[in-house]
């Protein structure tokens, strides 16, 4: 049988390399540390010939790279979030997309709590004073933050990683927790997660810490803007786990310069890895280089995930024609 070629666009796992080789002709430039500058030009190049492509959050996989790569049946992410891939031009072309959902869920969470946590408790703000050698008093307000325990934890997107969120409020910190979804939870899972349904706009009037974890969508572009930020308490933190693009970085700068907010946590941001520079001078903002799943099992786990659903697109090993986290599966059936 004919070996395909795929191309690893990401640094990944030796031993994920391994079993990709064991099935394919593997090109794999990041190896498993480097990076590559993936313009367009650079990917379409890469792509001639390649039937499937493993990938993470980026590069953009749009029509005009389809048209200029008509050998490639496959595109799998070993993220959950898939808007740098054009879901339609792909099924319309019969290319099957792959996502990496419910093996990041738990570690995500965890690292959006501590993240809220941190902007709470102003703790990267006082180690950066501490480091600078100006620690030489105490006093009763020195680095004095918001209290988490019995706050109100407010969710935005009440999916997977909000209800594991919210569970840790809940749960772990006594916190009420209201939250906006675009659906809401049938009554029995508001009752087990300690949930209250909420509009948009009485969610940012009341959270004292309002966490966002929606997919980013033109939908969503800029759903905290300016004029949201302006209905939170002058007292409230904001955590971004969800996207760049969701929360407009431009206002939510102004708004913690002007201490119209009390503190942010932001794990991402618009046109990442670049960021809006006007956050980097702001004290109560805890900035992070898009980490909320980067524990080694759980990387691993994506990643041995993102390769099970090219291996099995690609009609290879136990699961062919079967991958497990097809989002457009038609596409292998015909239908």
């Amino acid at each position: 049988m004919k070996r395909h070629h795929v191309l690893v666009a990401m640094p990944v796992f030796a031993e994920v390399l391994a079993q990709l080789g064991e099935h394919f002709e593997v090109d794999a430039p990041c190896g498993i540390r480097d990076t590559v500058e993936w313009t367009p030009e650079t990917l379409t190049a890469r792509l001639q010939g390649c039937a499937g492509m493993l990938v993470a959050g980026t590069p953009r996989v749009d029509a005009a790279l389809l048209a200029a790569c008509p050998d490639l049946r496959a595109v799998c992410s070993m993220a959950v979030g898939y808007n740098n891939i054009d879901l339609a031009a792909c099924t319309a072309r019969g290319v099957l997309v792959s996502n990496a959902p419910d093996v990041l869920t738990e570690t995500t969470a965890d690292f959006g709590f501590a993240l809220m946590m941190a902007a709470a408790r102003r703790i990267t703000e006082s180690e950066r004073f501490l480091r600078a050698g100006r620690w030489t008093h105490w006093s009763y307000d020195l680095f004095a933050g918001a209290d988490v325990h019995g706050a109100t934890l407010g969710v935005l997107g009440m999916g997977r990683i909000g209800s594991a969120i919210a569970r840790r409020g809940a749960l772990g910190f006594g916190m009420p927790v209201i939250y906006h979804n675009r659906s809401r939870l049938s009554s029995e899972a508001e009752q087990q997660l300690g949930a209250r349904w909420v509009d948009k706009d009485e969610l940012l009037r009341c959270s004292d810490h309002l966490v966002i974890v929606v997919p980013y969508s033109a939908a969503s572009h800029h759903l905290v803007g300016a004029a949201e930020l302006a209905l939170m308490k002058p007292g409230a933190t904001l955590t971004n786990i969800a996207r760049g693009g969701v929360v407009d970085d431009a206002a939510l700068a102004v708004a913690l310069r002007e201490h119209r907010l009390f503190a942010a946590g932001l794990d991402v941001f618009e046109g990442e890895p670049a960021l809006n520079p006007d956050l980097l001078d702001l004290p109560n903002v805890v900035l992070t280089p898009h980490i909320a799943s980067a524990s080694l099992p759980t990387r691993r786990a994506m990643a041995d995930l993102a390769a099970s659903n090219l291996i099995a697109a690609l009609g290879r090993g136990p699961a062919a024609g079967k991958p497990p986290t097809a989002l457009n599966p038609q596409v292998l059936s015909g239908a």
